[in-house]
C-alpha cells in the first residue's frame, strides 16, 4: 500500500494501492524536535458486489453482464474505520469494462430488477451479503 495515492476512478491494477490511504499524521509536543503526541487518520476503501444484471452497454452497445457495485469510503483513525464519507453505485460491462455510475435510487431499482428477473437457481442479487473487498 503506498500512502498518498492519487485520486480518480479505481483501476483493476491498482486497487490494492488505493483502499487504504492514511490521509495525516498530526504531531504536537513541547519545544524544538520534541513529538508527544501523534495522530493517524485517512481513509479505507469498501467494495461490494450487489448484483449481477444483463444490461445493453451504453459504451460497446453489446447485451452483456453487468455488475453493480457499491464503493463506500469510511474515515479510520488509528487504521479503524470509524464512519463513512461516501457512498457511491455504479455497473460496469463485463465485455468492454466501462463503468457507469448511477444514484443510489437507480441501484436499488437495478436490485430490485436483478431479485425479481425470473432468474433459475440461486439469484445474482443474493449476494448483498458477501463481504467487502478489502485490501
Amino acid at each position: 500500500m503506498r500512502a498518498g495515492a492519487g485520486c480518480g476512478s479505481v483501476v483493476a491494477g491498482d486497487i490494492a494501492d488505493r483502499f487504504h490511504r492514511p490521509v495525516g499524521v498530526m504531531a504536537g509536543g513541547r519545544g524544538p524536535g520534541r513529538i508527544d503526541d501523534v495522530i493517524i487518520f485517512g481513509t479505507k476503501g469498501y467494495l461490494y458486489q450487489l448484483a449481477i444484471l444483463t444490461l445493453v452497454c451504453a459504451q460497446c452497445g453489446n447485451p452483456a453482464a453487468h455488475t453493480l457495485r457499491k464503493r463506500v469510503t469510511k474515515f479510520t483513525l488509528f487504521f479503524v474505520p470509524l464512519f463513512p464519507v461516501s457512498t457511491k453505485y455504479a455497473t460496469q460491462c463485463t465485455f468492454c469494462g466501462a463503468e457507469q455510475k448511477v444514484t443510489g435510487e437507480q441501484a436499488e431499482q437495478l436490485q430490485a430488477q436483478a431479485l425479481g428477473g425470473g432468474q433459475s437457481g440461486q439469484g445474482y442479487g443474493q449476494q448483498s451479503q458477501q463481504q467487502p473487498y478489502q485490501s
